[in-house]
């Protein structure tokens, strides 16, 4: 059997939008700022596919949804466009707000702004994981201009207080910026309600393809263009628009809305089984009470047992899952969660992240308990024989 448990990494695509996306590869190909037919002709599925995206967000229209590459453009652009627009033109408002596990398009935009004279504060994670949105407000000064924080955490799936922090984001005039790439298709969204200036978001996060991507921006919180050279997207972000994936883009997020209560219901009772079984392993923790986080979404350490040599176990069996986020992967660091909540640094290199969709099945879930279980034994077992042939030696 094969199971992929890694869908905060990436999703697979929805079928339904699979097939509305294929007739824009050969039939329906015009660019379509094109004047004639075959531009033209391309047109209403562009709106559609907008609109389905405004309806999921329930943006107001006078608002702006400005298409991009990914979440890593679209959270570039908003920081960036921030020191262009606010900071460099008031070095007396140099100041920026966020978090210690922001996404690294995040953390490491701000760190190359930091160079041009931005100061930068990072608020830690309590010690369940969460961030304290008294925090948030104590790092604020009187030359803040931004707060940037993650809606759920990619790690952990615990979601952070967006509705708090952007209401007092508003009382104090400062600008707000959600990067909502693992909350849209998990929890409600509802944009008339938060009060939020910048939201960015990634369409293979939510079974669309990859490439694509989006940036909302409310109106009169206008941004400088990253992106010159062309009047699409309003003049906003100039390029060729890709129309297949524009349209895969907004029938997936529709599809990921219309599945909201699913998630919360079906999903995560998959999920908590999932848990449960893990959690009655000896030595285990798991980041986050339940409650708080994303339906879809598991980190757990088991101590004594080393992150990647599980995931090696796990991968033979045909279950994909990770140790954080694949941006981050290939360095093999310890787990940047476990190591900001600081409550054991031996957890930082055992955690395993699990993240199921809405096709995740029961099937998938019982076998993964069994192959958890095995493998967890055979670690330790390992593990347990090295310890005593080092103490004898």
């Amino acid at each position: 059997m094969r199971v992929y448990l890694d869908n905060n990494a990436t999703t697979k695509i929805d079928p339904l939008v699979k097939v509305k996306m294929q007739p824009f590869f050969e039939e329906l190909y015009g660019n379509p700022n094109s004047l004639h037919q075959y531009g033209m002709e391309v047109r209403p599925a562009l709106n559609e596919a907008l609109g389905n995206m405004y309806d999921a967000l329930n943006a107001p229209n006078e608002d702006d949804i400005i298409v991009t590459s990914c979440a890593t453009e679209s959270n570039n652009s908003v920081l960036k466009g921030i020191y262009f627009e606010y900071i460099a033109k008031n070095p007396d408002k140099n100041h920026i707000v966020t978090t210690s596990v922001e996404h690294p398009s995040i953390s490491d935009t701000l760190m190359f702004l930091k160079d041009y004279g931005v100061d930068i504060t990072f608020v830690d994670v309590n010690e369940n994981g969460g961030i304290s949105a008294q925090a948030i407000k104590d790092a604020v000064t009187d030359k803040t201009v931004l707060i940037s924080m993650m809606w759920a955490n990619n790690e952990t799936g615990i979601i952070f207080p967006v509705e708090e922090i952007s209401r007092f984001a508003k009382e104090n005039k400062i600008l707000f910026h959600t990067d909502a790439v693992q909350a849209i298709g998990k929890v409600p969204l509802d944009l008339t309600k938060v009060h939020v200036d910048y939201l960015t978001f990634s369409a293979h996060k939510f079974h669309g393809p990859k490439g694509v991507g989006g940036l909302y921006v409310k109106k009169g919180k206008n941004l400088p263009n990253l992106l010159h050279g062309g009047e699409q997207m309003g003049g906003k972000r100039a390029g060729t628009l890709n129309v297949a994936y524009i349209v895969g883009m907004g029938l997936a997020m529709k599809q990921a809305m219309k599945h909201v209560e699913i998630m919360n219901s079906k999903i995560r009772a998959l999920r908590d089984r999932l848990e449960d079984a893990i959690s009655q392993l000896p030595d285990s923790f798991v980041v986050g009470q339940t409650e708080m986080r994303t339906p879809n979404t598991l980190l757990v350490s088991l101590r004594g047992i080393e992150g990647e040599s599980m995931l090696w176990d796990l991968n033979r069996a045909g279950i994909a899952a990770s140790t954080g986020s694949a941006c981050a992967s290939e360095s093999l660091h310890a787990n940047p969660i476990m190591s900001a909540i600081g409550k054991d640094p031996e957890l930082a290199h055992t955690a395993i992240r699990l993240s199921l969709s809405r096709f995740t099945t029961e099937d998938e879930i019982d076998y993964t308990i069994d192959v958890f279980k095995k493998a967890a034994k055979r670690l330790r077992a390992i593990s347990s024989t090295y310890a005593y042939t080092n103490a004898v030696a």
